[in-house]
C-alpha cells in the first residue's frame, strides 16, 4: 500500500494541474474528464479497446521492468518491438500452418528475435561496457530502418494498389482469436496475464531471479556470492528484449495484421512510463498499463465532444512521470533529513 500511495498522489496531482491549465484555456475540466472516462471505460466497445491497447503496452513495460530488476536501463523496447514483429510478421505471412501451429511459432519466433537483439546489448556491456543506455537508444534506430527496408523492398506487398510500403496481410491462422464478441479484443489478453505471472515468478520464485535482483542492487554483494554479472547481463536482457519483441508481435496478430513503416510508434517509450508509475511491480504495471491505455483510447472522446486538445492527455502523461521521476528526490531527501536527526540524537 505504501508503494501505491505516491503512484496514486501522482496521478491527483497531474489531473488537478491539468484542470488548472484547462480552466486558464476557457475550458470545462470537469466535462473534458467525463467525456475522457467514458471514452476509455464508458462502454464495452471503450473497456474493450483500452484492453486491447494495454496488451502491447504492458509487455513493454515488463521489458523495461525486467531490465531495472538486473540493475538496466532498457531503453530499447521500441527496436526489440520492430524486430520480433519483423521476425514473427515474416512467420505470420510466408508461412501456411494450422492455428493451432501458426500462432504458437510466430510468438516464439518473436519473443527469440527480441531476445537475441536484447543480447547485443548486453554483449556490449560485457565485452566493452558500454552504456546499455546509450546502445538501447541506438539500437532502436538500427531496427526502424531495418523494418522501413523490408517493407520497401523484400518484403513489400507488389499487390497493393496503393504501392504504399507495407507487407502483405499475415495469415488469418496467425491472427489472434477475438475473445469478446463484437469488439477488437483478442487472446493477446491472456498472453499479458501470462507474461506478468512469469515476471512475478522468475524474478521473486527462482534461483536465476534472485541472483539477477541481487546483481542490480548491489553487484558488489552478488560478485562476493559468486554471481556472474555478466551471465545476469545477457539473462536479463533476453528476457526484457524477448518480451518487447512478443509486443511486436502481438500487434501484427491482431489489430495491425501487416508490417507497416512505424506502426508502433513510441509504444517502447510509453512503456518505460507506464513501468516507472507501477514501481515495477506486477500489479502496478497492470493497473498502469490500463490507466495509460485509458488515457489514449479515451483522447479522441474528449477532443471531439468537450473540443479539448488531445495533446492535454499527452501533457497528463507527462506530468505524472514527472511526479513519479521526482519520487526519489524525496526519497533521497528524506533519509537525509533522518540521518540529520539521527546524528543529532547520537550527538545529544
Amino acid at each position: 500500500m505504501r508503494g501505491a500511495l505516491y503512484p496514486a498522489i501522482s496521478v491527483i496531482a497531474a489531473l488537478a494541474i491539468c484542470a488548472v491549465v484547462l480552466l486558464m484555456m476557457g475550458l470545462d475540466p470537469v466535462l473534458a474528464y467525463q467525456k475522457l472516462f467514458q471514452g476509455a471505460f464508458g462502454s464495452k466497445n471503450a473497456i474493450s479497446e483500452t484492453l486491447t491497447h494495454a496488451v502491447p503496452l504492458l509487455l513493454c513495460a515488463l521489458s523495461f521492468a525486467v531490465g531495472v530488476q538486473g540493475g538496466l536501463i532498457n531503453l530499447g523496447a521500441t527496436g526489440q518491438l520492430y524486430i520480433g514483429a519483423l521476425a514473427g510478421g515474416a512467420v505470420g505471412i510466408y508461412l501456411h500452418l494450422p492455428p493451432f501451429l501458426h500462432i504458437p511459432l510466430v510468438l516464439i519466433v518473436g519473443f527469440i528475435a527480441g531476445g537475441l537483439y536484447g543480447l547485443l546489448i548486453a554483449f556490449l556491456k560485457n565485452r566493452f561496457d558500454v552504456s546499455e543506455l546509450i546502445s538501447t537508444i541506438m539500437m532502436n534506430y538500427v531496427a526502424i530502418y531495418l523494418l522501413n527496408y523490408f517493407v520497401t523492398g523484400p518484403m513489400k506487398d507488389a499487390t497493393a494498389a496503393n504501392n504504399l510500403p507495407q507487407s502483405a496481410l499475415i495469415a488469418s491462422t496467425a491472427k489472434l482469436p477475438i475473445i469478446l464478441p463484437g469488439t477488437r479484443l483478442h487472446a493477446g489478453l491472456f498472453l499479458a496475464v501470462a507474461a506478468l505471472i512469469f515476471y512475478h515468478v522468475f524474478f521473486y520464485k527462482t534461483p536465476q531471479g534472485y541472483r539477477i535482483r541481487i546483481g542490480g542492487l548491489n553487484p558488489d554483494a552478488a560478485r562476493y556470492a559468486g554471481f556472474s554479472l555478466e551471465r545476469n547481463n545477457y539473462v536479463t536482457m533476453f528476457i526484457a528484449g524477448g518480451l518487447a519483441g512478443l509486443a511486436g508481435c502481438v500487434l501484427i496478430m491482431s489489430v495491425q495484421s501487416r508490417l507497416i513503416h512505424a506502426f508502433a510508434q513510441e509504444l517502447g517509450f510509453s512503456g518505460v512510463a507506464v513501468a516507472l508509475l507501477g514501481n515495477n511491480s506486477t500489479v502496478g504495471i497492470a493497473v498502469s498499463s490500463i490507466l495509460f491505455a485509458g488515457l489514449d483510447g479515451g483522447a479522441a472522446k474528449m477532443q471531439t465532444l468537450a473540443k479539448v486538445p488531445n495533446a492535454v492527455v499527452y501533457m497528463l502523461q507527462g506530468i505524472i512521470l514527472m511526479f513519479v521521476v521526482g519520487q526519489e528526490l524525496f526519497r533521497r531527501l528524506h533519509r537525509r533529513r533522518r540521518g540529520l536527526n539521527i546524528a543529532k540524537e547520537a550527538t545529544s
